[in-house]
Parts: structure tokens; C-alpha cells; sequence
């Protein structure tokens, strides 16, 4: 194959278009304004200890993205829940391995590495004191999370440790659990 049949091809690595990924860095790079996302999520009341989220969609660089997604969450039966759906703190630890995942396999595509597989096992504990109001000691969630990251594919034990820095330095959701968040509540009474 020449070089210009090669160039006209999708740059594919762990199934992410690299160019696009490149283009998008350089966007950003170019022009701060499309780095700007926001995200949006309804969560109502479905009886018991069921809710269901409503994704509708987010906006990025100023220009709304719709998307439809459902997430329904649910307690143990243990906790007054009918067990049907995972509950909150399995949606939280779910969705700081989903966005690590998402790192890793964005950090290798743009530096050549292809993935064989990837699994981020992650667990913590909750004392139900806190959460019950029994003990203001007590801590109501978690205060530690521990994760393992198993990962394999063609990327060096050095270029895999700089992977894993990049994501660490990088993710969303890691630096959300990390750092304190400023929550803004609005009471509205109907």
C-alpha cells in the first residue's frame, strides 16, 4: 500500500479514530470555547428505593448534543429496595471506571499502544452508622476507594506507567472523587 492510500484510511487504534481524537486536541488547543461541556441528568422517584435518570443529551463547545439514555437504580433488598437494578454507590464506582477505562484506552490509541484487554476492579466500604444518621462520627460514604487496573496489549511496563499517570493526571471522574465538589441545591416545594 502507498502512502497516500494509507493516509486516505481512518488512523484506528483500540477501535478510536485517532484523527478524529488529534483533530479534536487541536481544536481545543486552538480555540478554548469548544473545550466547554455540560451535562445534564434528571433523576425521578419510581416508588420504593427505585429511580430512574433521564439522559436527554449534553452540549459541548456551546452546541447541544441530544442524546437519549435511561439509568435505573435501585437498593439491595437488604437496604428496602426490590434489588432490581444496581444502586447508587455501584453507579458511582461504575462511572469512575467507565471514565478511567475511557482514559486508558484514549491515552494508548494516541501513543501507537494497542489494547489486548483492560479491567479496572474497584471496591470501598460503607459504614451504615453514617449513612443512618446513627453516629456523626461516622462517615455517611465512602472514604476510600481501592482500585486494580489490569491491563495487556503491546505498550512496554514503562509506557504502560505513563498511561496510567496520564489518566490518573487527567480523568474527570477521578479528580470528581478526589477533590471536594461545590454542590448548589435549590429546594423547590410543589
Amino acid at each position: 500500500m502507498n502512502a497516500n492510500a494509507q493516509s486516505n484510511e481512518a488512523h484506528i487504534v483500540n477501535g478510536l479514530n485517532v484523527d478524529d481524537l488529534r483533530a479534536l486536541i487541536d481544536d481545543v488547543r486552538r480555540d478554548a470555547s469548544k473545550a466547554a461541556t455540560s451535562w445534564r441528568v434528571v433523576t425521578a422517584w419510581q416508588g420504593q428505593t427505585r429511580s430512574r435518570a433521564e439522559v436527554e443529551g449534553f452540549s459541548i463547545g456551546g452546541q447541544p448534543v441530544p442524546r437519549r439514555f435511561t439509568i435505573d437504580i435501585d437498593e439491595p433488598c437488604e437496604l428496602g429496595g426490590s434489588n432490581r437494578f444496581a444502586n447508587p454507590q455501584e453507579h458511582l464506582i461504575a462511572a469512575l471506571n467507565a471514565c478511567m477505562t475511557v482514559g486508558y484506552v484514549a491515552q494508548c490509541a494516541v501513543r501507537g499502544i494497542a489494547l489486548q484487554s483492560l479491567e479496572i476492579e474497584t471496591e470501598g466500604d460503607i459504614d451504615l452508622r453514617g449513612f443512618l444518621g446513627l453516629d456523626p462520627q461516622v462517615a455517611n460514604g465512602y472514604e476510600s476507594l481501592r482500585y486494580t487496573v489490569r491491563i495487556k496489549g503491546n505498550g512496554t511496563r514503562e509506557q504502560f506507567a505513563e498511561v496510567h499517570d496520564a489518566v490518573m493526571a487527567t480523568s474527570p471522574n477521578v479528580y470528581n472523587l478526589a477533590n471536594a465538589v461545590a454542590l448548589r441545591s435549590t429546594l423547590v416545594v410543589e
